[in-house]
């Protein structure tokens, strides 16, 4: 597809996050120069602001790590910007390079075990949740998963400190080929309880979010037999999810809610521009497309041909706010880079053109990584 209308919208009508990294991740046309300019005007944007503030000395950012904001009534965090990984995200998302101090000493002390004890100690549930950090990791509930797939997402993901949760996360994936149904490996509880609900051992291997994010944003397992079992895995994930109930994982003897692959546990379904679907929903598809599985995924097949549909005119991407849909899952009320929200790049959506230039630049972006760029 042709996007020179769509690139002139941008690069006139964008704000300084989707101006770098349009240039530098899609365009190329970036020199060292204009990137510093660039990194400076984003580094003035209010969340990075505020972000900046939440920095330690000791280099993490925030506190804990998708972790309680609230505690006997006590607020913990000003934003949820002070959550470390809703900072990791929006360093993630503003592809601040893994080479500036802020991402360099945060990575730093992601790595550092005094740190994290220090930084998960701040009320009872988190320093057991930092006790227990790597359990759960398999089934995608654990502490250690984030931090992982933070790093990942920093740009740090290939290093030999991470590099071998890539191994976990294949694995997660690999084990749904052997699935009819997700009950095939769930159990249920026993004894007399009102949750009825079924549960993985925590050593039982089904993917999450975080392993997608952890595979999505590094290169080190990318064979060719990889990236098919990739294809083929989330391809038979949407056959087999949503037939029962959700689940839980049990870690010793108490059970989690796990950090789901697709929100609501239900099939991935592609981008339209009259459905608003659900949370995640751009954010899941282009981190499928970041594996390089291509047209080989149905959901990105059908998702690359309602982008070019709705963009042949003017190459902008526009979706239909006016269909049905819960408030909480419209681009519209985005405002901080949580788990469970979709991306954002542009600040004030009260200006014009401003969120038609997050949903183009996701448009093109999506394109190109699929190759439909050209």
């Amino acid at each position: 597809m042709n996007l020179s209308k769509s690139v002139d919208f941008l690069l006139e009508e964008a704000g300084p996050v989707i101006q770098y990294r349009l240039r530098k991740e899609i365009l190329h046309t970036l020199s060292v120069d204009e990137e510093e300019k660039l990194l400076e005007q984003i580094f003035r944007t209010p969340h990075m602001m505020l972000l900046q503030g939440y920095r330690k000395p000791n280099g993490y950012i925030g506190r804990g790590m998708h972790s309680w904001d609230n505690w006997g009534g006590t607020r913990l965090h000003e934003t949820p910007l002070q959550d470390g990984e809703t900072a990791a995200r929006l360093l993630s998302y503003y592809a601040i390079p893994k080479t500036h101090p802020m991402v360099r000493d945060y990575v730093s002390a992601m790595r550092d075990e005094d740190i994290l004890r220090e930084e998960f100690s701040y009320i009872p549930p988190e320093m057991a949740r930092y006790e227990t950090r790597f359990k759960g990791m398999n089934s995608g509930y654990g502490l250690m998963l984030l931090i992982y797939a933070m790093q990942a997402m920093l740009g740090c993901g290939d290093e030999a400190h991470v590099k071998h949760f890539q191994d976990t996360a294949i694995e997660s994936f690999r084990s749904l080929l052997a699935l009819s149904s997700i009950s095939d490996i769930t159990k249920t509880r026993q004894g007399k309880t009102k949750y009825g609900d079924p549960y993985l051992e925590e050593s039982t291997y089904f993917p999450c979010q975080y392993h997608l994010e952890a595979l999505a944003y590094t290169h080190c397992w990318r064979t060719a037999e990889n990236v098919d079992l990739m294809a083929d895995a989330l391809n038979h994930y949407s056959a087999i999810i949503g037939k029962e109930k959700p689940h839980y994982i049990k870690i010793g003897n108490r059970f989690y809610v796990p950090f789901p692959l697709n929100m609501r546990n239900v099939p991935i379904r592609s981008f339209r521009t009259d459905r608003i679907d659900s949370i995640t929903y751009r954010r899941l598809l282009t981190e499928i497309a970041m594996l390089g599985v291509g047209d080989q995924v149905a959901v990105l097949r059908e998702t690359l041909e309602n982008i070019k549909e709705a963009m042949v005119n003017d190459g902008i991407l526009q979706m239909d706010f006016g269909v049905p849909h819960s408030k909480r899952y419209s681009p519209l009320n985005i405002e901080y880079p949580t788990a469970y929200i979709d991306v954002r790049l542009e600040h004030d959506y009260q200006q014009k053109n401003v969120l038609l230039c997050d949903l183009t630049f996701w448009a093109v972006q999506i394109l190109h990584l699929c190759g439909e760029d050209t």
